[in-house]
């Protein structure tokens, strides 16, 4: 995972559910390979390929899902958590990281 500093912040947002997300241009990239591995998965699913290959595959495209998911949750913390900390605002947003952190995991 690539290092945020400590300074950045994902939530310079024009309204409150936009952000501009640090790292955007490596986390688009990871996602693009992910899709990649999405097709190559229907692709073995259409030539019958043997199932525990195909179980394989999902299973390392679920972990490079899960490393995007951890990133994102990363720099959310970093940025908008702990800038809702700073402003002395962070109970609605503590809540909100408890619930997606749930839906995370």
């Amino acid at each position: 995972m690539s290092e945020i500093p400590a300074s950045a912040e994902c939530c310079h947002a024009a309204s409150e559910k936009t952000v501009v997300q640090p790292g955007k241009a490596a986390l688009v990239k990871r996602l693009a390979r992910i899709e990649g591995q999405v097709r190559g998965i229907s692709g073995m699913i259409e030539s019958d390929r043997y199932c525990v290959d195909v179980l394989t595959q999902v299973a390392a495209a679920k972990s490079a899902l899960d490393a995007v998911a951890m990133q994102l949750l990363e720099n959310h913390m970093k940025g908008c958590v702990g800038h809702a900390l700073q402003q002395g605002d962070a109970t609605g947003m503590v809540a909100e990281l408890i619930d997606i952190v749930k839906k995370v995991r």
